[in-house]
């Protein structure tokens, strides 16, 4: 089992050091990295298109990595803004790695980009784990999902630099207690900002673009406090890998430094 962990840890540095060189290439060519994690249905996806749709109606270049085990959906869906957008399908992979971002970059990036937003596979587990060489780290969540998940996935808001709440106009039919949600969210990440969302209106899309330009200017960000979290499963699918896929690796003790 220790010689398991082992590997796990190795191949959890490899990406760190590729996601480090990754964000450096990035920084100098000014290219800000959005790092977009969130369960299922969350409405990332239409609230990413939000954001694009404002981004080139406001003349700010930006472009769109969007991660699926299957289908090309999301991708058509976010083109539909205007902005360059590519497909990352991970054949099973609950989860993005730094490799797979820099090689869907490569020869494919407009050069006078200013943030790219990479939507992650819709899982709150594994993408917590990985840094993709991000300059913001944002974890969604919708109203319907519960006001307890921040305390079932603390790795995940605990290593968020922004939380966005999505979904606020279902909030009073799903008898949703934001009081009660921000509490949590406080408990596993102290000073961590949080936007309210509805994609079916825009709201959000603006904040959200604002931050995303302020890591691209070098503001200073939230450093949320984040403790190693390992766990393990062997899984049939459960959290979106593939069958029989097994792991059993800590979770980082950092996440990206801005």
């Amino acid at each position: 089992m220790c010689r398991s962990v082992d590997v796990k840890q190795a191949v959890l540095a490899k990406n760190d050091d590729l996601a480090a060189a990754l964000r450096a290439d990035l920084a100098g060519r000014g290219v800000a990295v959005v790092n977009l994690l969130s369960s299922p249905g969350s409405g990332k996806t239409e609230l990413l298109c939000r954001v694009l749709a404002h981004a080139v109606a406001t003349g700010v270049p930006v472009a769109a990595l969007t991660a699926d085990l299957a289908t090309e959906n999301d991708a058509r869906r976010l083109a539909r803004s205007g902005a360059p957008v590519r497909q990352v399908l991970t054949d099973g992979l609950c989860h993005l790695e730094a490799r797979q971002v820099r090689g869907h970059l490569e020869d494919w990036l407009p050069a006078d980009t200013e943030v790219l937003f990479v939507e992650n596979v819709g899982n709150l587990v594994c993408p917590a784990s990985y840094d993709l060489g991000e300059t913001l780290r944002i974890v969604l969540m919708a109203v319907t999902e519960g006001e307890d998940k921040p305390l079932k996935y603390p790795t995940a808001f605990g290593s968020a630099h922004l939380v966005v709440l999505t979904k606020t106009d279902l909030a009073a039919p799903a008898g949703f207690d934001e009081d009660a949600f921000t509490a949590n969210v406080r408990r596993v990440n102290p000073g961590v900002e949080i936007v309210r969302s509805c994609a079916r209106t825009g709201d959000g899309a603006a904040a959200v673009l604002d931050r995303a330009l302020a890591a691209r200017d070098g503001a200073p960000q939230h450093h949320p406090p984040l403790a190693p979290r390992p766990h393990s499963h062997d899984l049939d699918g459960a959290h979106g890998d593939a069958p029989g896929h097994t792991h059993n690796h800590p979770h980082p003790a950092s996440v990206p430094a801005s």
